[in-house]
């Protein structure tokens, strides 16, 4: 069986266990110890099997991908692509989610006692993340951090801007010294992507099981009930997700990379669900540079330059939940945001997406600063904290499906074929198989 049919297997019968779990015995001693000490630490494992490989995968692929450029002039045009393609998407999904909050309204009318209920149940998770937003913050200083003091302290602690930036500047230092002896660290680069890749074959043979436990661990607690309980906001906010992710791109794919959007996402089923089940486009990376370059043909250097910047910089689905999550919880609270405001919520929204992490829950802290931002109490983050993990997982699918989308843009747009045999790529009005 093939490895992604395997995933979905997986997570099929986490989630059926999961939610029979919850309405059996759901809350119980029995229960709680099971996640605890059997699933939650096996997910944990296989979760971070994947993120431990993440800083020398970003550090080497970037660094190559900059480095096989070779002309500068070239860098900074795939660069500026890459970017004003990243911004497209992100500002695209933020009004998609926008639109539909305002449309929908699903903060209007609810039960004043759900709100003290799930006030009450998540407010020690909802001030540890308004803590982390003291500690971390977001300004002149975010943008400043970018340049690393210390390249292995930003490492150590996953700062993933500083190690991209580091990157980029080691790949371009590489590119300004003799070819001679730049080789030597350039074929110490490519044996460290080899490694990892190996390290990803033995972390991704654990994938079905590791799903199935990540699954059952959320399903067994929380069931369906928090999920009905906040259903229209979820509905809007999985609305957006899908409209952008199957309209959205589908039309971006098939206009600037003339590819077939059927082949398009059909192609990255694996990493659709290893995102969803993962809900990290960070432990997710290795799985869209590995389907990016064998199922789509995007060149090495392409997917080695555009998917790590992606992974930490485009996050379009994280942009759309967090318009809609502002607006939803100014509802609740009864607030009336102007046009102003739900500007201000969209520039806020598409800037704290990029400095977002890209692992589970990386957008609650920054999230939190939009809410106060437009006035809406910070507090408030709790009513939402019970049902994001399920939007955290969709939302990351949306993430990486936006990564690579760009990838095949860049790809061509530089002129380059995704040489991929029986893909589609549409030629003007027709459509032929790729070369």
């Amino acid at each position: 069986m093939a490895l992604h049919n395997r995933i979905f297997v997986g997570l099929m019968l986490g989630a059926a266990a999961g939610v029979t779990t919850n309405l059996l015995a759901g809350g119980t001693r029995t229960v709680e110890w099971i996640v605890s000490y059997i699933t939650d630490p096996f997910g944990q494992i296989f979760l971070r099997m994947l993120i431990m490989i993440v800083v020398p995968l970003v550090f080497a692929s970037l660094t190559l991908g900059i480095a096989g450029f070779g002309d500068l002039s070239r860098l900074g045009r795939v660069g500026a692509k890459t970017m004003l393609y990243f911004l497209l998407v992100t500002l695209l999904a933020a009004g998609i989610g926008l639109t539909l909050v305002n449309t929908i309204r699903p903060g209007d009318g609810l039960p004043s006692e759900i709100k003290e209920r799930l006030l009450l149940t998540y407010q020690g998770q909802a001030q540890d993340s308004i803590t982390r937003v003291g500690q971390t913050g977001f300004g002149i200083q975010t943008l400043v951090n970018i340049v690393p003091r210390n390249p292995l302290k930003a490492a150590a602690e996953g700062d993933m801007l500083a190690i991209i930036f580091f990157a980029i500047l080691f790949g371009v230092a590489l590119t300004r010294i003799d070819k001679e002896r730049s080789r030597t660290l350039i074929s110490f680069l490519e044996g460290l992507l080899d490694v990892t890749v190996v390290i990803i074959d033995l972390a991704m043979k654990l994938a079905p099981f590791g799903v199935a436990a990540l699954i059952f661990s959320v399903t067994s607690r929380f069931g369906f009930d928090l999920l009905a309980k906040l259903g229209l906001y979820v509905a809007t906010v999985l609305a957006g997700l899908l409209i952008h992710q199957f309209i959205g791109l589908s039309l971006l794919v098939k206009i600037f990379a003339k590819l077939n959007p059927i082949h398009f996402f059909r192609s990255i089923r694996a990493v659709m669900l290893t995102a969803f089940s993962t809900s990290s486009s960070s432990a997710t990376l290795p799985t869209t540079i590995r389907v990016s370059e064998q199922e789509l043909g995007v060149p090495r250097q392409i997917a080695g330059f555009v998917l790590p910047l992606g992974a930490t910089m485009n996050m379009n689905g994280t942009a759309l939940f967090e318009g809609v999550t502002v607006l939803f919880l100014a509802q609740v609270f009864g607030i009336q945001l102007g046009l102003g405001a739900q500007a201000i919520v969209v520039v806020m929204s598409v800037l704290t997406a990029v400095g977002a992490a890209g692992v589970p829950g990386g957008s609650i802290p920054l999230l939190i600063l939009v809410l106060q931002t437009v006035g809406v109490p910070g507090e408030g983050i709790a009513i939402i904290l019970g049902v994001d993990r399920l939007l955290d997982m969709c939302r990351t699918v949306l993430n990486v499906s936006g990564d690579i989308s760009a990838a095949v843009f860049v790809t061509r747009s530089e002129g380059l074929p995704l040489e991929v045999p029986g893909a589609l790529v549409l030629t003007g009005a027709a459509a032929e198989p790729a070369n």
